[in-house]
């Protein structure tokens, strides 16, 4: 079934907007009296029909909500280098959605390629991994500041920093407790400095291993999301 996003969803009628409503009647063409669902983004999935299938303010009719498919005991926040190229960067933005995050922060580093990014158009990628995903949660995402200024905040949960190191033993599958609040710091492709390394720990963030290959910024940011998904499931079992 179609999904449709409206922030201020609550019982009623509702209008999409203009992108929303092109997508549901040029696009998919859909008729009045079709049954769709709605995402308020924060948790709640509704029942509707489309009544008014007008192509710049189609009108929706809601009915019984529910609580969404991606609920979990526990608050992830990832927070990632932007890459040079900002496709591997809304590659990790759409699938982590779709695993299943609620926090994504920006930061620039002393390695980082990247230091200004447009959020606009990284919201919408997330908007629609959510909906292709039938999620009812819309993560947060924060847009770029300095590594010092993220690391200063009061951060919510166990705080991880990833990087390349021969002598880090710790894993972040075995350092993760089940169902905790966590935030993971992920670097750049030239990897955290090791004065910024040092601040994390001062901080508060522990040093963790994602594994013995050496991971690109996106790549390495999705292990730690599916690592995190995947030990809850299995401990939710």
């Amino acid at each position: 079934m179609h999904i449709f996003y409206v922030p201020q969803a609550t019982r009623g009628a509702v209008i999409l907007s203009e992108e929303e409503s092109i997508h549901c009647v040029r696009v998919l063409r859909l008729l009045p009296g079709s049954n769709v669902l709605v995402s308020d983004g924060k948790g709640m999935l509704f029942n509707a029909v489309l009544m008014d299938a007008h192509p710049k303010r189609a009108v929706l009719e809601l009915g019984d909500a529910k609580k969404g498919y991606d609920h979990w005991p526990f608050h992830l926040h990832i927070a990632v280098a932007p890459t040079k190229n900002i496709d591997r960067l809304e590659w990790f933005l759409e699938k982590a959605t779709e695993i299943g995050i609620d926090e994504i922060s920006l930061f620039s580093s002393y390695h980082s390629e990247r230091r200004v990014v447009k959020t606009e158009r990284l919201e919408k990628v997330i908007i629609a991994a959510m909906k292709q995903s039938l999620k009812s949660r819309l993560p947060v995402l924060n847009g770029v500041m300095s590594f010092e200024q993220f690391i200063s905040q009061d951060l919510k949960g166990k705080k991880f920093i990833a990087y390349i190191d021969e002598n880090i033993k710790d894993q972040l599958s075995l350092s993760y407790s089940p169902f905790s609040d966590s935030v993971i710091l992920i670097g750049p492709e030239g990897d955290f400095s090791p004065e910024e390394v040092q601040l994390a720990i001062d901080k508060g963030f522990k040093p963790i291993s994602l594994g013995s290959a050496r991971l690109r910024t996106e790549t390495a940011a999705l292990v730690a999301c599916q690592t995190i998904q995947l030990i809850s499931q299995i401990h939710s079992k």
